[in-house]
């Protein structure tokens, strides 16, 4: 009898096993055949996003919905695959796809603690998830998610399924993929990480977001902590390396939009032109476009236009609070970062929450718990705003919002943002290849790029390019012109045009006059060779006629302009008269480093066409030279190079200031400054003063070094008397004669005859 007791049991317990055995290879049978296939897998290709590099390599821009690095498994650190094993799965190289072993362990601890505390999903079960399934935690989920990873593993290596998963997986701050995550999070390449921070990347995957190191690094550091405990009793790390990983401080980005050179501009410029040409699949496929610009130049080209505007503003004064907060019942640190929430940084210019303030100390919160106390010098600019007598308004009180920046390590002074803008454009002028460009004071703040979509009148730095169209006509550097007032009539309305200063100097060669930017002098030489020879001529340098009226206004640059076509122009005196394209991608490649575009510019002296005749640009060229040595922009001369030649430009009313300028043969660089809504700089902000320090800034830094390459005499071109003439011209200057009265009248008409010259000159 007792028998019988033990074998009904047995028998029911064997009977219920075969039931289920049968029924999981039914199940088996029929959701075997309908899982996806996994073919896909062997050939894949993940969303990429579009990246965009300096000419050295340097990343400055990403576009795309998800940040992802693809990375090749064997490219892939040991440590780091170790310490993905430790975290996710240390049996996935024994294991056929589900590791049973995992299963009871978790099984086990669940009973255990009465409530779900560790799964057993294997790396291969993570890929059939991410790959092919939908997140729902349901049996039918998970008993497809087992098959699919069986299927997985009987067509795939274990190194192949092991690159899938480090590739696809999310790991928060929108970075899918180890490579990504480390340039996210670190700012560097995978394989420059340390452990510690291996470590670090390892824990995401069970929570990207409780995990994550730049919202919860406390969290963050015990999962590394415990991924670091797993990498030692797995033997793959040493006593010293688990002790000096614990304890190693960790830099993470705290904005992961940060990019080592300030190239925003360029990048949105190379974006816009990737969409034209793939539409939304340039931000899918992986793309890689090479500019022509370079870091060392961005970064100089980025710090003196910072530099320009803010010393330009500390000229003009300090405008007060840029608003408030009322801070009276609430001035908690969650209270704070709330409200500084939607203020950004500018570069290195941070909003702060201004505490307590007086003449002598305000104290202030910036955003991240950091409270600063402002002393001595760092109140002088804001000075006046500290006093009870201020403006309400815009006093510097407790709740008002300010900029700060910092001027050492325990140092900060109040500043502002620059209501003024700028841009700066620099070019190799034997290529065309742009080698730096800035579209403004910052990018997040205004994307609007004033060197490409800013058209804006030249003003003076105009000049030289009517000066040329002279040369051409048969004047000479020498020719001597009355600089003496003017009154036109131009259909019953009288111009009565003055200089700068509003002197005159009397006759003068044309060489003194550009050097000296003189008026009246571009506006007799114009009426010379009359505005439409003018307007035909100045196409050469690639300015459309319709920006550029055929009248005497043409003289004072009343056209409009880009610095980037600016750039372009300057480019063929400093080059000696060649016709390059201004250009700013080097090449294109694909997802897989295939050169689908390569740029073939046209080089100076080889297989650039001719823009102007060569002894023209000579000429040119020493006469801009003269501008730099003891003309409008002779403060170049600190630069210490004898190579620099340029013209500054300032507007009616002084609306903008420029300065366009180069190293022959070497570099050329346009700066422009201006308000969006054009009105008066100002005091005496002329393109000498307002724009020519920026150049000059940059140009400083980038020279460092350079040796100078000055254009070589062209054939053709005779000294006469220390005075460069067209060798075959007849020189008209010597039979002008002098005189000093000033029409009533002066037609545009064209110069047919001496005696017309003549009177148009004098």
């Amino acid at each position: 009898m007792s028998r019988k007791w033990i074998f009904y049991p047995i028998l029911g317990l064997f009977t219920l096993f075969l039931i289920g055995v049968a029924v999981l290879a039914i199940a088996i049978m029929l959701t075997y055949p309908r899982l996806p296939s996994v073919q896909g897998l062997q050939d894949y290709r993940p969303v990429i996003p579009l990246k965009i590099y300096t000419a050295d390599g340097v990343q400055i821009g990403e576009f795309g919905q998800e940040r992802r690095d693809f990375i090749k498994i064997q490219d892939v650190p040991l440590k780091m695959k170790q310490a993905i094993l430790s975290a996710e799965d240390e049996r996935f190289y024994e294991h056929s796809g589900v590791d049973y072993q995992g299963v009871l362990r978790a099984l086990l601890a669940n009973v255990m603690q009465g409530h779900t505390v560790s799964g057993a999903s294997t790396i291969t079960q993570q890929v059939a998830k991410n790959f092919f399934l939908s997140p729902e935690r349901t049996f039918e989920r998970k008993f497809k998610e087992a098959l699919l990873a069986f299927k997985i593993e009987q067509n795939l290596s274990k190194d192949q399924i092991l690159e899938l998963y480090m590739n696809q997986i999310n790991l928060g701050q929108r970075a899918y993929g180890f490579g990504a995550a480390a340039k996210t999070y670190f700012g560097k390449p995978l394989q420059n990480l340390s452990i510690a921070e291996m470590a670090i990347l390892a824990g995401l995957p069970k929570a990207p977001s409780k995990f994550n190191p730049v919202v919860n690094p406390e969290r963050a550091k015990l999962r590394q902590q415990y991924v670091l405990r797993r990498m030692r009793e797995l033997n793959y790390i040493t006593d010293d390396e688990l002790q000096a990983a614990k304890i190693e401080p960790l830099h993470v980005q705290k904005s992961v939009a940060d990019f080592p050179a300030h190239g925003e501009y360029v990048a949105e410029m190379a974006r816009q032109f990737m969409f034209d040409q793939f539409k939304d699949s340039a931000y899918t496929q992986g793309f890689k476009v090479y500019t022509t610009v370079e870091s060392d130049h961005l970064e100089a080209a980025y710090l003196a236009v910072r530099h320009g505007l803010l010393d330009f503003d500390k000229r003009h004064g300090y405008r007060g609070a840029e608003s408030y907060i009322d801070i009276s019942s609430d001035s908690s640190e969650e209270f704070l970062d709330s409200a500084l929430m939607d203020v950004k940084d500018s570069g290195d210019i941070y909003p702060a929450v201004v505490l307590e303030a007086s003449t002598n100390k305000v104290v202030a919160y910036r955003k991240g718990g950091e409270t600063l106390e402002i002393t001595g010098n760092g109140l002088r600019f804001a000075k006046q705003m500290l006093s009870s007598k201020a403006n309400e308004a815009v006093r510097i009180r407790p709740g008002a919002v300010i900029r700060v920046s910092r001027t050492s390590a325990d140092n900060w002074e109040i500043v502002q943002l620059p209501q003024i803008e700028s841009a700066f454009v620099s070019a190799d002028p034997n290529t065309g290849a742009i080698k730096a460009l800035i579209g403004g004071f910052d990018f997040n703040r205004n994307n609007f790029n004033h060197s490409t979509q800013a058209w804006r009148q030249p003003g003076s730095s105009f000049k030289p390019f009517i000066y040329s169209a002279a040369i051409e006509k048969g004047f000479t550097a020498a020719t001597v012109v009355n600089d003496a007032p003017l009154v036109i009539d131009q259909g019953g309305q009288h111009w009565e045009p003055k200089n700068s200063d509003g002197k005159f100097e009397g006759p003068m060669t044309i060489r003194r006059a550009l050097a000296k930017s003189k008026n009246l002098v571009s506006i007799r030489l114009l009426q010379a060779i009359t505005p439409q020879y003018a307007q035909s001529y100045i196409q050469k340098f690639g300015f459309a006629a319709d920006h550029h009226p055929a009248f005497l206004t043409m003289a004072l640059g009343a056209g409009t302009v880009t610095p980037y076509q600016m750039a372009g122009a300057y480019s063929i005196f400093a080059n000696g008269g060649y016709k390059v394209q201004t250009y700013f991608i080097d090449r294109i490649e694909d997802g897989k480093g295939k050169v689908i575009f390569q740029s073939k510019p046209y080089k100076a002296g080889v297989n650039a066409p001719l823009a102007i005749d060569p002894r023209n640009a000579f000429i040119m060229n020493s006469m801009m030279g003269d501008v730099v040595r003891y003309g409008t922009a002779a403060r170049a001369m600190s630069l210490g190079r004898r190579d620099l030649a340029g013209k500054t430009g300032t507007t009616n009313d002084v609306m903008d200031a420029w300065f366009a300028g180069y190293s022959q043969r070497n570099l050329v660089g346009v700066v422009w400054v201006g308000y969006d809504q054009p009105k008066p700089l100002g005091g005496q902000e002329t393109g000498g003063h307002a724009a020519l320090p920026i150049w000059m800034t940059y140009m400083g830094h980038v020279l460092k070094g350079v040796p100078e390459r000055p254009l070589d005499t062209p054939q053709g071109v005779v000294n006469n008397g220390g005075e460069y003439f067209y060798g075959e011209h007849t020189n008209v200057a010597p039979d002008l004669g002098l005189d000093n009265s000033s029409p009533d009248e002066a037609p545009a008409s064209s110069a047919t005859s001496v005696d017309s010259i003549k009177e148009m000159l004098f």
